[in-house]
């Protein structure tokens, strides 16, 4: 079992910037790709940002040059820096991790996190 916490949510005007913040616990993280989803009202929830266990990145291309996700396998936390925010960015983003064990996939989510961006 692997328990996730968000944090670093907030309101924020167009061309602000927010750090979101995800902490793990109750099992190994490092062998989990992790991602940073998100859901607008009345949208369906769409992957924003992932990073494998030995690091390699992806992104959707709207958010492509504006946001970094990070990981730390020592404090067991994933960021997302989110620079030039837009308003169409506003969503819930959830935290996410996943691995396959025997071709079994396991995924966890955490609560979520509101983020507003508005002038």
């Amino acid at each position: 079992q692997v328990q996730l916490v968000e944090a670093g949510g907030g309101l924020v005007q167009p061309g602000g910037s927010l750090r979101l913040s995800c902490a793990a616990s109750g099992s190994n993280f490092s062998p989990y790709a992790m991602g940073w989803y998100r859901q607008a009202p009345g949208k369906q929830r769409e992957l924003v940002a992932t990073i494998t266990s030995d690091g390699n990145i992806n992104y959707i291309d709207s958010v492509k040059g504006r946001f970094a996700i990070s990981r730390d396998n020592g404090r067991n936390t994933v960021d997302l820096q989110m620079n030039s925010l837009k308003p169409e960015d506003t969503a819930v983003y959830f935290c996410n991790a996943v691995r396959s064990i025997g071709g079994v996939r396991i995924n966890y989510w955490g609560q979520g996190t509101q983020v507003t961006v508005s002038s």
